[in-house]
């Protein structure tokens, strides 16, 4: 299991993923305008426009495919993460979270993490920080990491 940069090379590969992983556990909750707003932001023409931005973007590789990714924006929210459903509960998410942890720029590094991704937040160490909220047909719990710098 590797984790590196992201590439303009991965991004049909980055798109697959997020919209497989997306597809199957967040959007069934969703209103059709939630998955609208959630597959404009997975596009490779928006992960490409984020690559060059200040955003920090990790994959993971093993058996020579990209099995999860993380962005992690402006050095201290964390914007997307995404794990292949084969790969799940295997420690790529936990290795991408890690990963940008460890080269974030702020004391407190938040997420807005879809619902039934709390759980999994929980256990790479992040707590509720106020109330379910909705944008864009998104419903997200805020949650929070407090790190020791």
């Amino acid at each position: 299991m590797q984790i590196r940069n992201m590439t303009q090379e991965d991004l049909p590969s980055a798109n697959a993923l997020c919209m497989e992983a997306f597809m199957l556990a967040v959007a069934p909750s969703l209103s059709v305008q939630g998955v609208d707003t959630f597959v404009k932001v997975a596009a490779q023409k928006a992960f490409a426009e984020r690559l060059v931005g200040d955003n920090l973007m990790l994959v993971c590789v093993a058996e020579g495919t990209l099995v999860g990714l993380i962005e992690l924006k402006e050095g201290r929210h964390v914007a997307m993460l995404f794990v292949a459903p084969a790969w799940q509960r295997k420690g790529v998410g936990k290795h991408l979270v890690n990963a940008a942890l460890e080269q974030a720029r702020a004391n407190v590094v938040t997420v807005s993490a879809s619902l039934s991704s709390v759980a999994a937040y929980e256990r790479y160490g992040f707590v509720l920080a106020g109330e379910v909220g909705e944008r864009g047909g998104l419903i997200y719990q805020p949650m929070e990491k407090l790190l020791t710098i």
